[in-house]
């Protein structure tokens, strides 16, 4: 059964800096698939921050590119979410995101994956 915990989050102020992470069980190493961060904001869409696939390639959105990393320890049980130059239009809630067993990551990867965790929130006041 996979199971997607985030912690971290809470609130800064803006410019600062802020990381989430997100332990992943469910998947033997191999198995890992393409996993991912999105967000959810009042009045807004759900919007696709950022993945890393199988071997480790990052994709992100255009609204975070230069400020935010995503990146995975080495035994792919944790991901992680290292937001910096944090902007007022971030404050969102964060949802960590994984794929089915062996999946890549879809060319569609920003309109969701197959699995989610219950969410945190990030609030970045001006």
């Amino acid at each position: 059964q996979v199971q997607l915990v985030e912690s971290g989050g809470g609130s800064v102020q803006s410019g600062g800096s802020l990381s989430l992470s997100c332990r992943v069980s469910g998947y033997t190493y191999h198995e890992t698939p393409c996993m991912g961060w999105f967000r959810d904001a009042p009045g807004k869409e759900l919007e696709g921050v950022t993945v890393i696939d199988r071997n480790g390639v990052t994709t992100y959105a255009d609204s975070v590119k230069g400020r935010f990393v995503i990146s995975q320890d080495n035994t792919k049980e944790t991901l992680y979410l290292t937001m910096n130059g944090l902007k007022p239009e971030d404050t969102a809630t964060y949802y960590c995101a994984a794929g089915r067993p062996y999946a890549g990551c879809p060319p569609a990867w920003d309109h969701g994956l197959d699995y989610w965790g219950q969410g945190i929130q990030v609030t970045v006041s001006s």
